[in-house]
């Protein structure tokens, strides 16, 4: 399973993989956002699904990029670049992934900023090549495993979040699915991009580096849930 997050706010944006990776009984760690430089632009790519799909479509859209020079002037024209690609893909192994009894699944988020759009953008791509923008009404996306961390960005992520906001909620969103499933795990790659700055801030953490975080969290919500108001639990237990 994976954990993948992308978030949209109005200073920017906000993307947290981890770097889990299970094949079959097998468990090692591996990068699952790889970042592309398009001209004076850069784009980030986040995957869940199939690594030898993601492996194959990052490998197409990088010589389309780097050795044929396709530049973008609009991210969604690098968001339907790289859904072709998954499309060759799927024309070439769907048929042979099926036989051996494998669906054929690549959910993709690409986020960035390209000379003429107007603002930064965020995407999501669907195995079969089509996509939807997340934009100020949907916020946040998440692929993988994404029982554990929507919580709390429902209740508390807004377009108007600062970056910094967008960030520390992110990675408690992170936290709260790492210590509930055991197929989610450090270390974890970010990636910040600032509007109309035309640079990520890409930067790994381990888990020694946030322990004191999260010990800190448990500690803000045991605090939270003692001073949470009683008379409705005497109620229910009937104590006067």
């Amino acid at each position: 399973m994976t954990y993948c997050l992308g978030i949209k706010v109005k200073g920017g944006l906000v993307a947290i993989a981890d770097n889990r990776i299970t094949a079959g009984t097998e468990v090692y760690s591996n990068k699952k956002v790889s970042t592309h430089q398009i001209g004076n632009h850069s784009l980030f790519i986040m995957t869940a699904g199939l690594r030898s799909i993601r492996d194959k479509s990052i490998i197409y859209f990088n010589q389309l990029t780097k050795e044929k020079g396709f530049t973008f002037d609009y991210m969604f024209e690098a968001v339907n670049a790289f859904a072709e690609m998954v499309r060759k893909v799927a024309e070439e192994d769907k048929a042979s992934l099926k036989e051996e009894g494998y669906k054929f699944n690549l959910h993709s988020i690409i986020g960035g900023q390209m000379e003429k759009d107007d603002e930064h953008k965020l995407f999501l791509i669907f195995p079969e090549g089509n996509w939807i923008e997340i934009n100020e009404g949907l916020k946040f996306q998440i692929i993988g495993n994404s029982n554990y961390g929507k919580p709390l960005l429902n209740r508390a992520l807004s377009y108007e979040t600062s970056i910094e906001e967008a960030l520390k909620l992110g990675f408690l969103s992170f936290d709260a699915t790492q210590v509930s499933a055991s197929d989610v795990d450090y270390p974890i790659d970010v990636i910040v991009y600032h509007k109309n700055s035309f640079h990520l801030i890409e930067h790994r953490l381990e888990k020694e580096q946030m322990e004191g975080v999260t010990k800190q969290w448990n500690a803000l919500m045991k605090t939270s849930v003692d001073s949470l108001q009683t008379e409705w639990i005497n109620d229910v237990l009937g104590n006067k």
